[in-house]
């Protein structure tokens, strides 16, 4: 059964509590698992309606919330949004890797922190969300974990910063451009980068994965 604390915490800081208990579990529910416990069903199938659930909603978020980006920039910014990284994050920030079933041998490989593992599992939770409340009940989650992502600009696909500067540094010959990680914190996940222009520090930036910290800190030295 998944926990009771998990259960708790989605009802109280997400306003989530399902009708039916038993799309939740399969949500969770690993191939391996089910195979060592017959009679169980697993999430591949709500998996594969999870992904096009998820896929409609950001479509549809993009589409309402920054009418200014042409078509290939929307499908840009979805495809940075939808990669495994940004989905296994969401999951470890909402605790499913604690709730997973796993069989025996899968756990002792360390799937349970595994990224693609966790991606399948944010889609197959969204795919039991759909069935069990509907388009509605997905949006609500998503406004709660990935949409404040995609306005503080992690997953802007509209302009390569990084392009950019380096253009610019480099307009009049090679120049040594470099990008170190300073700072991580896994549990967030946040990630701190710095910026070295010939071994000076220009900027900083901050971002939930790697690519991000260093668009920030790209776009910050482009204002200076």
């Amino acid at each position: 059964m998944v926990s009771v604390a998990f259960k708790k915490n989605l009802k109280e800081k997400y306003g989530i509590e399902f009708n039916n208990e038993d799309l939740l579990e399969r949500a969770f529910t690993h191939s391996s698992y089910a195979n060592e416990h017959h009679g169980k069903h697993n999430y591949e199938k709500l998996e594969f309606l999870g992904d096009a659930v998820l896929e409609l909603a950001i479509s549809d978020y993009l589409y309402r919330n920054y009418p200014k980006l042409n078509e290939g920039q929307l499908t840009r910014m979805r495809s940075n949004i939808v990669r495994t990284e940004g989905f296994s994050e969401f999951a470890k920030e909402v605790g499913f890797q604690n709730e997973i079933y796993l069989g025996n041998g899968e756990e002792k490989s360390g799937a349970r922190n595994r990224k693609t593992l966790l991606e399948d599992v944010f889609e197959a939770f969204n795919g039991a969300l759909f069935l069990d409340q509907g388009m509605s009940a997905v949006q609500r989650f998503l406004k709660q974990t990935v949409y404040p992502l995609i306005d503080e600009g992690d997953f802007d696909a509209s302009r390569d910063y990084k392009t950019e500067l380096q253009e610019k540094l480099q307009i009049n010959g090679a120049i040594d451009i470099k990008y170190e990680v300073i700072a991580e914190d896994e549990s967030v996940p946040t990630f701190t980068v710095q910026l070295l222009v010939n071994n000076q520090k220009v900027a900083t930036g901050t971002g939930r994965n790697k690519k991000a910290a260093e668009q920030q800190a790209a776009a910050k030295a482009l204002k200076k």
